[in-house]
């Protein structure tokens, strides 16, 4: 369980999924598969790991911006331009093709018609790759609708039972007006919009199992109200890298992040928890379930 994995990490996007809901900002979460070989059964942003079609020049030139900007929007200005259009435009396409939501725009700006969506949904389940199915509609990714929240490696020794590293980017866009992101049945089984701490209550029970970048990242989203509060935070500060230092302790092993005692980096990157302890095979805050909102 605590083999060294010395391959380096896949590059990978998530989408964290915001919406104003009746009693405050709600975050989309699906549950993936359980037969899926990546965090089966677990609740998880939608996203995946970057295609190589996402880097070619023709996907960059889909987000209408200069891919030489694209680098400071996500806090490293040292990526490859097509690199840094490969995360955007993979992190749209798998929001779409796991929760069927479309972030594009029509020439002069407007969102796409709900028509537009229905062809593309259509041209995707056909088969179509979603840069194609993008210009055939003349449609072209909305860059505005996302933004750096934050970015998450995986450890050399994981806690768990996983056979790769990911070095994931975390972004966040809210729900285009009239659209409605659902589970796929096939990748994810079931969705749910929850408010970050009815998330981490179901989590806490045992009915919603997640691993720490998603634990982490809700701590962090419920100390907001609305999704304009979540964007304005994501435009103060820069998106942080968060890499986790795992130790084992008295035979119990514990993830450490930015600020604590026990990490290379003194400065903390979030708030909430500076570790994490593994009982019972869910990862925990020290003093328990109030310190992730501390």
């Amino acid at each position: 369980m605590h083999d060294t994995l010395t391959a380096p990490p896949v590059a990978a996007a998530s989408v964290i999924l915001l919406r104003d809901g009746a009693a405050g900002l709600e975050v989309f979460l699906m549950r993936r598969a359980d037969k899926s070989d990546v965090l089966g059964g677990n609740h998880v942003f939608p996203g995946g790991k970057i295609d190589a079609a996402d880097a070619e020049p023709a996907s960059a030139a889909l987000l209408g911006v200069a891919p030489g900007t694209l680098p400071a929007a996500l806090n490293e200005n040292t990526l490859a331009p097509l690199e840094a259009a490969a995360l955007f435009v993979g992190a749209a396409r798998e929001l779409f093709e796991e929760a069927g939501v479309l972030l594009a725009t029509q020439p002069g700006g407007a969102a796409a018609s709900a028509e537009q969506h229905r062809i593309a949904t259509e041209a995707l389940r056909a088969g179509t790759a979603f840069t194609e199915l993008l210009r055939q509609q003349g449609l072209s990714l909305d860059r505005a609708a996302l933004a750096a929240w934050s970015r998450w490696i995986t450890p050399r020794m994981p806690s768990h039972a996983m056979t790769r590293r990911f070095d994931t980017r975390f972004l966040i866009a809210a729900l285009p007006a009239g659209q409605h992101a659902r589970h796929d049945d096939f990748e994810t089984t079931d969705s749910a919009w929850l408010a970050p701490r009815e998330a981490l209550h179901g989590y806490w029970a045992r009915t919603l199992l997640m691993m720490p970048p998603q634990i982490m990242t809700l701590a962090h989203l419920s100390r907001f109200g609305s999704v304009a509060e979540v964007f304005a935070a994501a435009a103060r500060q820069p998106a942080p890298t968060i890499e986790p230092e795992p130790f084992d302790e008295d035979g119990v092993r514990v993830v450490c992040y930015p600020g604590d005692a026990r990490h290379p980096l003194a400065t903390r990157a979030m708030p909430g928890p500076t570790r994490l302890v593994l009982r019972g095979k869910r990862f925990e805050p020290e003093r328990g379930f109030d310190a992730l909102f501390d």
